[in-house]
């Protein structure tokens, strides 16, 4: 196990050396109340009444505790000592990030004392299952649960449901775990919930009918789920969502109607081939968007025009739509807030570049795959972008 540590949970420390780019780290209170009764369970007196020196164990393992946050990595330590720190650590623990670690379900019952836990990370642990799941479903202050990429189910997903389960969660995250349509009906009673992933469960349309009531969701992801059309329409009333992710799904033009009442959307990922450029008409109304991405390949010159007006993106992702030419660089110099832009495997040239130089504020461009150089960018970049930090070809 391994973690950076912290006392206040506005004072975490990243750990750079991770497991799929997902921090560990712990963190609990500092309340000096848990420092004196961790201290004092290190001195035991004797029928005697005389004082009983602590092992060296015991003042490791206080020593560890007390100073926690000032640790990167618990890796190298043992397992059982590890518990023990666990332990000493008790109810004033906050949250707990051991991702990618060989934590298992057994594990998981001695964090049935962390009463106060708000946030647990087992992303990358696959020998977490249904057993464990219930076994921090007493956890009832948690309101951030990630166990992506483990073996949850269907059933372990019942132990998320109601007054008795997690329903203070704000965040789950079940990318990649072995759950279908069923289980999404036991997350009806988890109305705080604000961010919820299942990027490649079997979902598909019957199981987002569950979802209509989660009337505080602000980002959700649902690539690679099989979702169509008819799961959209059960997406409508979600009028606080800001971040939608239906890439590799199998909606088509006819489904983006759907989204017209999201008028929240800060981000749109639509990264399928079925788009085409009668489908991004369903746009023009997101004058909030900053991120979009349509990367299947049906756009034209002709459906960029219903994304030019959209004045607050930042973030513009076209590529591999091969039939965008110039005429697309010249709509898109209309959005001088973009940050980042890539148009690339299309047919622009390095005459389109010319279009570009009003976007001041770009500072990551893609045009791989395209007629334009390395050398035609460099040009743009050193005399209209100085910003331009990254760019490709390079």
């Amino acid at each position: 196990m391994g973690g950076a540590c912290s006392r206040k949970r506005d004072q975490q420390t990243n750990e750079d050396n991770v497991h799929g780019g997902v921090s560990r780290r712990y963190s609990k209170s500092g309340s000096s109340k848990w420092l004196g009764t961790s201290f004092s369970r290190a001195y035991v007196d004797n029928k005697d009444g005389k004082a009983i020196c602590p092992s060296l164990m015991e003042l490791c393992i206080y020593k560890i505790s007390e100073e926690i946050y000032q640790y990167g990595t618990f890796s190298m330590i043992p397992r059982d000592i590890s518990q023990q720190i666990f332990d000493e650590l008790g109810s004033s623990l906050l949250s707990a990030d051991l991702s990618g670690s060989d934590v298992t379900d057994s594990g998981l019952f001695h964090m049935k004392d962390c009463k106060n836990v708000e946030a647990l990370n087992f992303n990358f642990c696959d020998q977490i299952s249904d057993v464990g799941l219930g076994r921090i479903s007493e956890l009832t202050n948690l309101k951030e649960l990630q166990i992506s990429c483990s073996k949850v189910t269907d059933h372990g997903v019942t132990f998320l449901k109601g007054l008795s389960g997690l329903h203070k969660l704000a965040l789950l995250n079940m990318e990649r775990c072995p759950i279908t349509a069923a289980c999404l009906g036991s997350l009806s009673g988890l109305i705080h919930l604000e961010s919820l992933n299942l990027d490649s469960c079997r979902i598909g349309d019957e199981g987002l009918v569950h979802l209509a009531g989660l009337d505080h969701l602000k980002c959700l992801e649902l690539s690679d789920t099989e979702v169509g059309n008819n799961g959209l329409r059960h997406l409508s009333g979600l009028v606080n969502l800001e971040s939608l992710n239906l890439s590799f799904t199998i909606i088509t033009d006819g489904g983006l109607r759907y989204l017209a009442k999201l008028s929240s959307l800060r981000s749109l990922n639509l990264d399928v081939r079925q788009i085409t450029d009668a489908g991004l008409a369903a746009l023009t109304n997101f004058k909030n968007l900053r991120s979009l991405e349509i990367c299947g390949g049906g756009l034209t010159d002709a459906g960029v025009k219903n994304i030019k007006n959209l004045q607050s993106l930042m973030l513009l992702n076209l590529s591999q739509n091969n039939h965008l030419t110039d005429k697309s660089l010249e709509l898109i110099s209309e959005l001088t807030q973009l940050v980042s832009l890539n148009v690339s495997s299309s047919r622009v040239t390095s005459a389109g570049l010319q279009h570009l130089t009003k976007l001041k504020n770009l500072k990551s461009l893609s045009l791989e795959s395209t007629k334009v150089t390395a050398n035609d960018i460099k040009r743009l970049h050193e005399s209209h972008l100085p910003d331009l930090m990254t760019f490709r070809p390079e």
